[in-house]
């Protein structure tokens, strides 16, 4: 399989956060945004393999800023890693006033996807190639994030986790 260049995964959606969208506060539900993210990071994984994929995991989501109604959302989606059949994928999402036109990073999310044959049984993805700085970086920290969720869900022994202690003890 050939490898891909991280840019050539790139998704970028923008939602409107309408009334329909907002809990009683006028802030944006925690669920729809999970949900615009699943899917932006879907076609990301989508467009790295060119095969169906489904969500094996929402490792981590931060809620760090309410996202009000009537404020535009971009949310950006790039596989971080491709692992044998599972890829990682971050997602940046953006809240831009509709007013000033400010936009600001407002939340951000890692989630795993799986390619998948006809069957639904996993199959092989590309190998991904990271060129800037910060693709660079998370492609190295996509390991370690996986590593600590394998140990976690104890399919991995700690002493294993070889990108795991290096960040703990020095040879």
């Amino acid at each position: 399989m050939k490898a891909k260049k991280a840019i050539e995964t790139l998704s970028i959606t923008t939602k409107l956060v309408l009334p329909n969208d907002t809990n009683t506060l006028g802030n944006l539900f925690g669920g729809e945004l999970l949900a615009w993210m699943d899917v932006i990071s879907s076609v990301a994984a989508h467009r790295h393999c060119k095969r169906v994929v489904v969500t094996a995991a929402v490792n981590n989501v931060s809620f760090r800023k309410a996202i009000s109604q009537a404020s535009i959302v971009t949310l950006e989606a790039k596989v971080t890693r491709a692992f044998n059949s599972s890829m990682e994928i971050i997602v940046d999402v953006y809240d831009e006033d509709p007013v000033t036109g400010e936009r600001i990073k407002a939340n951000e999310g890692i989630y795993t996807f799986v390619a998948v044959d006809q069957n639904g049984g996993p199959i092989e993805v590309p190998e991904l190639i990271p060129e800037s700085e910060e693709e660079k970086i998370r492609f190295e920290g996509a390991l370690r994030r996986k590593q600590l969720s394998l140990i976690l869900a104890g399919k991995m022994k700690p002493e294993d986790a070889t990108e795991l202690k290096k960040l703990f003890f020095t040879e």
